[in-house]
């Protein structure tokens, strides 16, 4: 008969990962920047202004300031605060906008 060994080593018991449910994304934090986030509907146009999605060095070592919104006048005088991104393709078309001119000619800088 074998010997019962005095010093076993207790492993952990290994776990079914594919049976458990997924996690929400909420719980799984899937924004990389806390930035990104979209916390509070009812805050101000100018409290949209000053909050900021990153800022840090990047890979470089240039300081990196990138706004969680982007703050828009229409023709018409509404104002709108653009998420960077859930708003992305809003703000793409602005910026198409401001490339045109009166005569609806695109103009490249």
């Amino acid at each position: 008969m074998a010997k019962k060994l005095e010093n076993q080593i207790n492993q952990p018991v290994s776990q079914d990962w594919h049976s458990r449910e997924e996690p929400t994304a909420k719980e799984r934090n899937l924004t990389l920047n806390p930035g990104d986030a979209i916390d509070d509907e009812s805050k101000s146009l100018e409290e949209k202004a000053k909050q900021v999605a990153v800022d840090a060095p990047d890979i470089t070592g240039d300081h990196i300031t990138v706004p969680t919104y982007f703050i828009v006048e229409y023709p018409d005088g509404e104002k709108k605060a653009l998420h960077h991104v859930t708003d992305a393709e809003e703000i793409s078309d602005v910026i198409r906008e401001a490339r045109v001119d009166e005569d609806g000619n695109r103009l490249w800088w």
